[in-house]
Protein backbone atom coordinates (compact mmCIF):
# COMPACT_ATOMS: atom_id res chain seq x y z
CA UNK A 1 0.00 0.00 0.00
CA UNK A 2 1.37 3.38 -0.77
CA UNK A 3 1.94 5.88 1.53
CA UNK A 4 -0.40 8.62 1.96
CA UNK A 5 0.92 12.02 0.53
CA UNK A 6 0.61 14.71 3.19
CA UNK A 7 -0.11 18.58 2.87
CA UNK A 8 0.86 21.10 5.84
CA UNK A 9 -0.63 24.10 5.85
CA UNK A 10 -0.57 27.01 7.76
CA UNK A 11 -3.28 29.21 8.81
CA UNK A 12 -3.95 32.38 10.81
CA UNK A 13 -5.63 31.36 14.46
CA UNK A 14 -8.81 32.93 13.62
CA UNK A 15 -9.46 30.94 10.12
CA UNK A 16 -11.47 27.82 10.10
CA UNK A 17 -11.93 27.53 6.22
CA UNK A 18 -8.52 27.01 4.67
CA UNK A 19 -8.00 23.71 6.56
CA UNK A 20 -11.37 22.51 6.06
CA UNK A 21 -11.63 23.37 2.19
CA UNK A 22 -8.40 21.02 1.80
CA UNK A 23 -10.12 18.45 3.24
CA UNK A 24 -13.28 19.01 1.37
CA UNK A 25 -11.53 18.85 -2.15
CA UNK A 26 -8.44 16.01 -0.91
CA UNK A 27 -8.78 12.61 -2.39
CA UNK A 28 -8.56 9.58 0.98
CA UNK A 29 -4.69 8.99 -0.06
CA UNK A 30 -3.84 12.85 0.94
CA UNK A 31 -3.80 13.89 4.44
CA UNK A 32 -4.03 17.51 5.81
CA UNK A 33 -1.93 18.88 8.33
CA UNK A 34 -2.00 22.32 10.30
CA UNK A 35 -0.14 24.74 12.19
CA UNK A 36 -1.84 27.76 13.24
CA UNK A 37 -0.30 31.57 13.35
CA UNK A 38 -1.02 33.99 15.78
CA UNK A 39 -3.92 35.99 14.91
CA UNK A 40 -6.81 38.25 16.31
CA UNK A 41 -10.06 38.91 15.32
CA UNK A 42 -9.27 42.48 15.80
CA UNK A 43 -5.76 42.09 14.09
CA UNK A 44 -5.97 44.68 10.69
CA UNK A 45 -3.10 46.46 8.86
CA UNK A 46 0.51 45.59 8.53
CA UNK A 47 1.31 45.66 12.38
CA UNK A 48 -0.99 42.53 12.88
CA UNK A 49 0.14 40.22 9.53
CA UNK A 50 3.93 41.28 10.49
CA UNK A 51 2.78 39.44 14.54
CA UNK A 52 1.86 36.68 12.66
CA UNK A 53 4.01 36.44 9.99
CA UNK A 54 6.98 36.25 12.41
CA UNK A 55 5.96 32.89 13.09
CA UNK A 56 6.01 31.44 9.79
CA UNK A 57 9.88 30.26 10.15
CA UNK A 58 9.28 27.94 13.82
CA UNK A 59 5.60 26.89 11.54
CA UNK A 60 7.09 25.48 8.98
CA UNK A 61 9.25 23.33 11.47
CA UNK A 62 6.84 22.22 13.38
CA UNK A 63 5.18 20.64 10.12
CA UNK A 64 8.01 19.53 9.07
CA UNK A 65 8.30 16.98 11.88
CA UNK A 66 5.19 15.40 10.50
CA UNK A 67 7.47 14.64 7.37
CA UNK A 68 4.55 16.65 5.12
CA UNK A 69 5.68 17.04 1.12
CA UNK A 70 4.52 20.11 0.96
CA UNK A 71 3.39 23.48 2.94
CA UNK A 72 0.75 26.00 2.09
CA UNK A 73 0.66 29.35 3.56
CA UNK A 74 -3.12 29.46 4.34
CA UNK A 75 -3.43 33.68 4.22
CA UNK A 76 -3.86 35.88 1.05
CA UNK A 77 -3.59 39.50 2.63
CA UNK A 78 -0.59 38.12 4.69
CA UNK A 79 1.25 36.87 1.06
CA UNK A 80 0.31 40.46 -0.64
CA UNK A 81 0.37 42.92 1.78
CA UNK A 82 4.14 43.78 1.43
CA UNK A 83 3.63 43.44 -2.26
CA UNK A 84 5.40 41.18 -5.37
CA UNK A 85 9.15 40.05 -3.75
CA UNK A 86 7.87 39.68 -0.15
CA UNK A 87 5.57 36.76 -1.31
CA UNK A 88 8.96 34.94 -3.09
CA UNK A 89 10.64 35.82 0.49
CA UNK A 90 8.40 34.25 2.53
CA UNK A 91 7.79 31.10 0.11
CA UNK A 92 11.87 30.49 0.22
CA UNK A 93 11.81 31.16 3.90
CA UNK A 94 8.97 28.43 4.26
CA UNK A 95 10.46 26.03 1.95
CA UNK A 96 14.08 26.31 3.27
CA UNK A 97 13.00 25.93 7.15
CA UNK A 98 10.23 22.68 6.02
CA UNK A 99 13.11 21.01 3.55
CA UNK A 100 9.85 20.75 0.72
CA UNK A 101 8.53 22.78 -1.50
CA UNK A 102 6.30 25.43 -0.22
CA UNK A 103 2.89 27.70 -2.09
CA UNK A 104 1.47 30.68 -0.62
CA UNK A 105 -1.99 31.86 -1.03
CA UNK A 106 -1.59 35.33 -3.11
CA UNK A 107 1.27 33.61 -5.59
CA UNK A 108 -0.94 30.86 -6.05
CA UNK A 109 -3.75 33.29 -7.31
CA UNK A 110 -1.39 34.73 -9.86
CA UNK A 111 -0.25 31.80 -11.27
CA UNK A 112 -3.98 30.46 -11.38
CA UNK A 113 -5.35 33.74 -13.17
CA UNK A 114 -2.23 32.99 -15.65
CA UNK A 115 -3.06 29.80 -16.28
CA UNK A 116 -6.31 31.30 -17.79
CA UNK A 117 -4.65 33.93 -19.53
CA UNK A 118 -6.46 36.64 -17.74
CA UNK A 119 -5.36 40.06 -18.58
CA UNK A 120 -8.39 42.15 -16.85
CA UNK A 121 -9.90 41.09 -13.85
CA UNK A 122 -12.79 41.71 -11.50
CA UNK A 123 -12.24 41.31 -7.79
CA UNK A 124 -14.69 40.29 -4.71
CA UNK A 125 -13.45 40.57 -0.94
CA UNK A 126 -14.66 40.21 2.41
CA UNK A 127 -11.80 42.79 2.71
CA UNK A 128 -12.12 46.29 4.72
CA UNK A 129 -10.76 48.81 1.90
CA UNK A 130 -7.05 48.47 3.95
CA UNK A 131 -6.95 45.15 2.52
CA UNK A 132 -9.13 45.74 -0.82
CA UNK A 133 -6.02 48.90 -1.88
CA UNK A 134 -2.71 46.36 -1.10
CA UNK A 135 -4.51 43.55 -3.17
CA UNK A 136 -5.22 46.29 -6.02
CA UNK A 137 -1.64 47.43 -5.97
CA UNK A 138 -0.16 43.85 -5.54
CA UNK A 139 -2.23 42.59 -9.00
CA UNK A 140 -1.34 45.52 -10.87
CA UNK A 141 2.24 44.99 -10.07
CA UNK A 142 1.32 41.65 -11.55
CA UNK A 143 0.63 42.67 -14.82
CA UNK A 144 -3.00 42.43 -14.29
CA UNK A 145 -5.61 45.34 -15.08
CA UNK A 146 -7.94 45.18 -12.18
CA UNK A 147 -11.35 46.57 -13.48
CA UNK A 148 -12.36 46.66 -9.76
CA UNK A 149 -12.43 45.37 -5.95
CA UNK A 150 -14.85 45.35 -3.73
CA UNK A 151 -15.61 44.27 -0.21
CA UNK A 152 -18.86 42.57 0.95
CA UNK A 153 -20.00 44.75 4.10
CA UNK A 154 -21.24 42.49 5.89
CA UNK A 155 -18.54 40.04 5.52
CA UNK A 156 -15.82 42.85 6.22
CA UNK A 157 -17.40 44.08 9.39
CA UNK A 158 -17.24 40.93 10.96
CA UNK A 159 -13.97 40.30 11.77
CA UNK A 160 -10.84 38.15 11.15
CA UNK A 161 -12.69 35.30 12.50
CA UNK A 162 -16.07 36.00 11.44
CA UNK A 163 -15.22 35.64 7.67
CA UNK A 164 -15.54 32.16 8.15
CA UNK A 165 -19.31 32.15 8.84
CA UNK A 166 -20.47 33.45 6.10
CA UNK A 167 -22.68 31.01 4.00
CA UNK A 168 -21.26 30.28 0.22
CA UNK A 169 -24.43 31.32 -0.87
CA UNK A 170 -24.23 34.78 0.12
CA UNK A 171 -20.58 34.71 -1.41
CA UNK A 172 -22.21 34.20 -5.03
CA UNK A 173 -24.75 36.53 -4.31
CA UNK A 174 -22.33 39.33 -3.84
CA UNK A 175 -19.43 38.17 -6.27
CA UNK A 176 -21.97 37.33 -9.08
CA UNK A 177 -22.95 40.85 -8.39
CA UNK A 178 -19.02 42.16 -9.04
CA UNK A 179 -18.31 40.17 -11.86
CA UNK A 180 -17.63 42.88 -14.81
CA UNK A 181 -18.48 41.47 -18.77
CA UNK A 182 -15.03 42.62 -19.72
CA UNK A 183 -13.23 40.58 -17.00
CA UNK A 184 -11.51 37.49 -18.60
CA UNK A 185 -11.68 36.50 -14.82
CA UNK A 186 -13.44 36.98 -11.30
CA UNK A 187 -11.21 36.39 -8.54
CA UNK A 188 -12.78 35.99 -4.95
CA UNK A 189 -9.86 36.84 -2.45
CA UNK A 190 -9.34 35.82 1.18
CA UNK A 191 -8.68 32.13 2.81
CA UNK A 192 -11.43 32.31 5.37
CA UNK A 193 -14.29 32.88 2.80
CA UNK A 194 -16.41 29.95 1.65
CA UNK A 195 -15.72 30.75 -1.84
CA UNK A 196 -14.39 27.49 -2.72
CA UNK A 197 -18.24 25.88 -2.40
CA UNK A 198 -19.12 28.95 -4.42
CA UNK A 199 -16.80 28.22 -7.23
CA UNK A 200 -19.20 25.82 -9.69
CA UNK A 201 -22.51 28.17 -9.30
CA UNK A 202 -20.25 31.71 -9.71
CA UNK A 203 -18.69 29.80 -12.76
CA UNK A 204 -21.98 29.34 -14.19
CA UNK A 205 -23.31 32.58 -13.43
CA UNK A 206 -20.69 34.34 -15.31
CA UNK A 207 -19.75 32.46 -17.73
CA UNK A 208 -15.47 33.46 -16.46
CA UNK A 209 -13.33 31.00 -15.03
CA UNK A 210 -13.22 31.89 -11.25
CA UNK A 211 -10.14 31.90 -9.09
CA UNK A 212 -9.99 31.83 -4.98
CA UNK A 213 -7.71 31.91 -2.58
CA UNK A 214 -7.96 28.32 -1.19
CA UNK A 215 -8.81 27.08 -4.60
CA UNK A 216 -5.46 28.39 -6.24
CA UNK A 217 -3.52 26.85 -2.95
CA UNK A 218 -5.25 23.78 -3.47
CA UNK A 219 -4.53 24.02 -7.52
CA UNK A 220 -0.89 24.46 -6.40
CA UNK A 221 -0.34 22.23 -3.83
CA UNK A 222 -1.53 19.28 -5.79
CA UNK A 223 1.01 20.61 -9.06
CA UNK A 224 4.02 20.87 -6.22
CA UNK A 225 3.36 17.06 -5.58
CA UNK A 226 3.28 16.08 -8.88
CA UNK A 227 -0.61 14.18 -8.60
CA UNK A 228 -2.96 15.24 -11.10
CA UNK A 229 -6.58 13.81 -9.39
CA UNK A 230 -9.56 14.57 -11.02
CA UNK A 231 -11.24 17.24 -8.89
CA UNK A 232 -14.78 17.85 -9.76
CA UNK A 233 -17.07 20.29 -8.76
CA UNK A 234 -14.80 22.71 -7.67
CA UNK A 235 -14.46 24.98 -10.97
CA UNK A 236 -12.00 24.68 -13.93
CA UNK A 237 -8.74 25.41 -12.31
CA UNK A 238 -9.03 22.35 -10.28
CA UNK A 239 -10.48 20.15 -13.49
CA UNK A 240 -7.30 21.11 -14.93
CA UNK A 241 -5.39 19.34 -12.68
CA UNK A 242 -6.48 16.39 -14.31
CA UNK A 243 -6.04 17.67 -18.00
Amino acid sequence: MALRKRIGVMVPSTNTTFEADFQLVAPRDVTIHGQRLWLTNGDEGAAGMDRMNAEIESGAKYLATANVNVVAYGCTTGSFYRGPGYDRDMLQTISKAAGVPAVAAAPAVVDALRRFAARRVSVATPYPDWNNQRLRAYLEASGFEVLNVEGEPKAAASGNQGINDHDPEEVVAFASRVCRPDADALLCSCTAWRSVEAVAELERRTGKPVVTSNQASIWASFRALGLRPALKGFGRLLLDLAA
